[in-house]
Protein backbone atom coordinates (compact mmCIF):
# COMPACT_ATOMS: atom_id res chain seq x y z
CA UNK A 1 0.00 0.00 0.00
CA UNK A 2 1.32 2.97 -1.34
CA UNK A 3 2.01 6.29 0.58
CA UNK A 4 -0.38 9.10 -0.96
CA UNK A 5 -0.32 12.77 -1.18
CA UNK A 6 -3.15 14.60 -2.41
CA UNK A 7 -2.34 16.02 -6.40
CA UNK A 8 -1.09 19.64 -6.47
CA UNK A 9 -1.35 19.42 -2.53
CA UNK A 10 0.58 22.30 -1.09
CA UNK A 11 2.84 20.95 2.38
CA UNK A 12 3.14 23.30 5.39
CA UNK A 13 5.68 24.66 7.08
CA UNK A 14 7.53 22.94 9.88
CA UNK A 15 5.94 23.44 13.45
CA UNK A 16 8.54 22.02 15.13
CA UNK A 17 11.18 23.54 16.77
CA UNK A 18 15.01 22.26 15.01
CA UNK A 19 16.37 20.59 17.67
CA UNK A 20 12.78 18.52 18.72
CA UNK A 21 12.45 17.59 14.71
CA UNK A 22 16.08 16.66 14.44
CA UNK A 23 15.66 14.12 17.62
CA UNK A 24 12.27 12.59 16.72
CA UNK A 25 14.15 12.38 12.92
CA UNK A 26 16.79 10.50 14.79
CA UNK A 27 14.60 7.82 16.66
CA UNK A 28 12.87 7.10 13.57
CA UNK A 29 15.85 6.43 11.98
CA UNK A 30 17.09 4.07 14.49
CA UNK A 31 14.05 2.00 14.44
CA UNK A 32 14.43 1.87 10.87
CA UNK A 33 17.93 0.57 11.23
CA UNK A 34 17.45 -1.78 14.15
CA UNK A 35 13.83 -2.95 14.28
CA UNK A 36 12.12 -2.53 10.96
CA UNK A 37 14.67 -3.23 8.89
CA UNK A 38 16.53 -5.78 11.03
CA UNK A 39 13.42 -8.27 11.24
CA UNK A 40 12.34 -7.94 7.16
CA UNK A 41 16.64 -8.97 6.55
CA UNK A 42 15.87 -12.39 9.52
CA UNK A 43 13.07 -12.93 7.53
CA UNK A 44 13.96 -12.50 4.10
CA UNK A 45 18.04 -11.48 3.62
CA UNK A 46 16.69 -7.96 2.55
CA UNK A 47 16.69 -4.31 4.24
CA UNK A 48 14.19 -2.03 1.96
CA UNK A 49 11.50 -0.26 3.40
CA UNK A 50 8.34 1.93 1.92
CA UNK A 51 6.84 4.47 2.36
CA UNK A 52 3.55 3.73 4.19
CA UNK A 53 0.04 5.82 4.84
CA UNK A 54 1.21 7.88 7.84
CA UNK A 55 4.97 6.70 8.16
CA UNK A 56 6.82 3.75 6.93
CA UNK A 57 7.54 0.44 6.69
CA UNK A 58 8.39 -3.29 5.97
CA UNK A 59 6.53 -4.96 3.20
CA UNK A 60 5.14 -8.12 4.43
CA UNK A 61 7.24 -10.85 4.85
CA UNK A 62 7.26 -15.06 6.06
CA UNK A 63 5.85 -15.22 9.91
CA UNK A 64 4.87 -18.17 10.81
CA UNK A 65 1.90 -19.63 9.08
CA UNK A 66 0.92 -16.62 7.46
CA UNK A 67 2.87 -13.15 6.44
CA UNK A 68 3.60 -9.94 8.65
CA UNK A 69 4.89 -6.23 8.23
CA UNK A 70 6.17 -3.55 10.75
CA UNK A 71 4.88 -0.38 10.28
CA UNK A 72 6.09 3.51 12.03
CA UNK A 73 2.70 5.04 12.03
CA UNK A 74 3.16 8.89 13.30
CA UNK A 75 4.66 7.46 16.57
CA UNK A 76 3.22 4.08 16.86
CA UNK A 77 4.68 1.06 15.97
CA UNK A 78 2.54 -1.30 14.16
CA UNK A 79 2.68 -5.32 13.36
CA UNK A 80 0.87 -5.96 10.62
CA UNK A 81 -0.66 -8.78 9.24
CA UNK A 82 -2.05 -9.10 5.16
CA UNK A 83 -5.07 -7.28 5.94
CA UNK A 84 -5.16 -5.06 9.12
CA UNK A 85 -3.17 -4.20 12.21
CA UNK A 86 -2.78 -7.23 15.01
CA UNK A 87 -0.74 -5.14 17.95
CA UNK A 88 0.30 -1.73 18.18
CA UNK A 89 2.30 0.19 20.93
CA UNK A 90 3.64 3.70 21.20
CA UNK A 91 7.20 4.42 20.88
CA UNK A 92 8.88 4.34 23.61
CA UNK A 93 12.25 2.54 23.85
CA UNK A 94 14.20 0.19 20.69
CA UNK A 95 13.95 -2.56 23.74
CA UNK A 96 9.73 -1.98 23.44
CA UNK A 97 9.77 -1.77 19.77
CA UNK A 98 11.70 -4.83 19.22
CA UNK A 99 9.24 -6.92 21.95
CA UNK A 100 6.16 -5.62 19.99
CA UNK A 101 7.97 -6.46 16.85
CA UNK A 102 9.00 -10.43 18.45
CA UNK A 103 12.84 -9.33 17.34
CA UNK A 104 15.93 -8.13 19.22
CA UNK A 105 16.84 -4.89 17.79
CA UNK A 106 20.19 -4.66 15.78
CA UNK A 107 20.78 -3.52 12.67
CA UNK A 108 21.93 -6.81 10.15
CA UNK A 109 25.53 -5.15 10.22
CA UNK A 110 26.90 -7.63 7.34
CA UNK A 111 25.08 -5.41 5.39
CA UNK A 112 25.63 -2.12 6.40
CA UNK A 113 27.18 -0.50 9.38
CA UNK A 114 24.44 1.43 11.20
CA UNK A 115 24.32 4.77 11.30
CA UNK A 116 22.10 5.41 14.61
CA UNK A 117 22.85 4.08 17.72
CA UNK A 118 21.61 1.28 19.17
CA UNK A 119 20.60 1.65 22.85
CA UNK A 120 18.22 -0.51 24.12
CA UNK A 121 16.33 1.87 27.14
CA UNK A 122 16.92 4.71 26.19
CA UNK A 123 13.57 7.10 25.67
CA UNK A 124 13.13 7.67 22.12
CA UNK A 125 12.18 11.17 21.45
CA UNK A 126 9.09 10.91 19.64
CA UNK A 127 7.25 14.57 18.83
CA UNK A 128 3.82 13.92 17.09
CA UNK A 129 4.27 16.62 14.71
CA UNK A 130 7.29 15.99 13.76
CA UNK A 131 6.53 12.57 13.00
CA UNK A 132 3.70 13.94 10.57
CA UNK A 133 6.36 16.29 9.29
CA UNK A 134 8.28 13.49 7.73
CA UNK A 135 5.81 11.16 6.98
CA UNK A 136 3.83 13.83 4.71
CA UNK A 137 7.58 14.71 3.17
CA UNK A 138 7.57 10.66 2.61
CA UNK A 139 4.48 10.42 0.93
CA UNK A 140 5.26 13.12 -1.31
CA UNK A 141 8.59 12.01 -2.41
CA UNK A 142 7.14 9.00 -2.73
CA UNK A 143 4.05 10.53 -5.24
CA UNK A 144 6.99 12.04 -7.30
CA UNK A 145 9.21 9.26 -7.51
CA UNK A 146 6.88 7.31 -8.57
CA UNK A 147 6.03 8.91 -11.62
CA UNK A 148 9.46 9.48 -12.57
CA UNK A 149 9.84 5.64 -12.59
CA UNK A 150 6.60 5.32 -14.79
CA UNK A 151 8.50 7.71 -16.93
CA UNK A 152 11.53 5.76 -17.88
CA UNK A 153 9.92 2.12 -17.35
CA UNK A 154 12.20 -1.29 -16.86
CA UNK A 155 15.44 0.73 -16.02
CA UNK A 156 14.12 1.74 -13.02
CA UNK A 157 15.09 0.38 -9.49
CA UNK A 158 12.17 -0.19 -6.93
CA UNK A 159 11.55 3.13 -4.63
CA UNK A 160 12.87 2.22 -1.35
CA UNK A 161 13.92 3.70 2.04
CA UNK A 162 16.82 2.77 2.68
CA UNK A 163 17.26 2.34 6.61
CA UNK A 164 20.75 3.38 7.24
CA UNK A 165 20.44 6.34 4.72
CA UNK A 166 16.41 6.80 6.19
CA UNK A 167 15.71 8.67 2.31
CA UNK A 168 13.56 7.36 -0.07
CA UNK A 169 15.15 7.06 -3.45
CA UNK A 170 15.29 4.65 -6.85
CA UNK A 171 18.12 4.43 -9.31
CA UNK A 172 18.30 5.17 -13.26
CA UNK A 173 21.06 4.71 -15.58
CA UNK A 174 23.28 5.28 -12.54
CA UNK A 175 21.80 8.06 -11.26
CA UNK A 176 19.95 8.56 -7.74
CA UNK A 177 16.92 10.11 -7.72
CA UNK A 178 15.61 10.23 -3.44
CA UNK A 179 14.10 12.22 -0.43
CA UNK A 180 15.72 12.84 2.43
CA UNK A 181 13.81 14.07 5.83
CA UNK A 182 17.17 15.69 6.71
CA UNK A 183 20.77 14.72 8.13
CA UNK A 184 23.94 16.82 9.76
CA UNK A 185 24.17 18.81 6.50
CA UNK A 186 21.10 19.56 6.04
CA UNK A 187 18.81 20.55 8.91
CA UNK A 188 15.44 20.00 6.81
CA UNK A 189 14.23 17.61 4.61
CA UNK A 190 15.51 17.81 0.82
CA UNK A 191 15.62 16.16 -2.57
CA UNK A 192 18.24 15.34 -4.12
CA UNK A 193 19.79 14.26 -7.91
CA UNK A 194 23.11 12.12 -7.03
CA UNK A 195 25.00 10.58 -10.29
CA UNK A 196 27.98 8.28 -10.07
CA UNK A 197 29.72 11.02 -12.18
CA UNK A 198 28.37 14.66 -10.97
CA UNK A 199 28.80 16.78 -14.70
CA UNK A 200 29.75 20.30 -14.57
CA UNK A 201 26.75 22.96 -15.10
CA UNK A 202 24.83 25.35 -12.90
CA UNK A 203 22.26 22.58 -11.68
CA UNK A 204 24.84 21.01 -9.32
CA UNK A 205 24.67 22.57 -6.33
CA UNK A 206 26.18 19.99 -3.87
CA UNK A 207 29.40 17.76 -3.83
CA UNK A 208 27.16 14.60 -4.69
CA UNK A 209 25.30 16.28 -7.55
CA UNK A 210 22.19 18.07 -6.96
CA UNK A 211 19.74 19.44 -3.75
CA UNK A 212 16.90 21.24 -3.38
CA UNK A 213 15.15 22.12 0.11
CA UNK A 214 11.63 21.18 1.37
CA UNK A 215 10.75 25.47 1.54
CA UNK A 216 11.75 24.76 -2.35
CA UNK A 217 8.90 22.13 -2.76
CA UNK A 218 5.43 22.85 -2.15
CA UNK A 219 4.19 19.99 -3.67
CA UNK A 220 4.63 16.11 -5.21
CA UNK A 221 4.76 18.09 -8.72
CA UNK A 222 6.85 20.16 -7.95
CA UNK A 223 9.30 17.41 -6.52
CA UNK A 224 8.82 15.82 -9.53
CA UNK A 225 9.97 18.79 -11.58
CA UNK A 226 13.44 18.54 -9.89
CA UNK A 227 14.00 15.37 -10.35
CA UNK A 228 13.05 15.50 -14.43
CA UNK A 229 14.95 18.71 -14.49
CA UNK A 230 17.91 16.15 -12.86
CA UNK A 231 17.69 13.38 -15.19
CA UNK A 232 17.64 16.40 -18.20
CA UNK A 233 20.65 17.71 -16.65
CA UNK A 234 22.76 14.61 -16.79
CA UNK A 235 22.29 13.89 -20.39
CA UNK A 236 22.91 17.22 -21.69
Amino acid sequence: MPATVAPGRTIGAIDTPTDSFAATRNSLHAVAEHVLAAARHAATGRIGLRAVPGGFGTPTFPHGDGVRALWVVGTTVQVRDDQAVVAHAPLTTMRAAGELAGIEPGAPSAVYEPVTELDLDRSLAADPTAAATIAEWFALCDAALLELVSDVGATAAAVQLWPEHFDLATTIDKVNYGGSPGDVDHPEPYLYVGPHAVPDGPFWNEPFGASRSRSEIPDAAAALSFFRDGRAAVNR
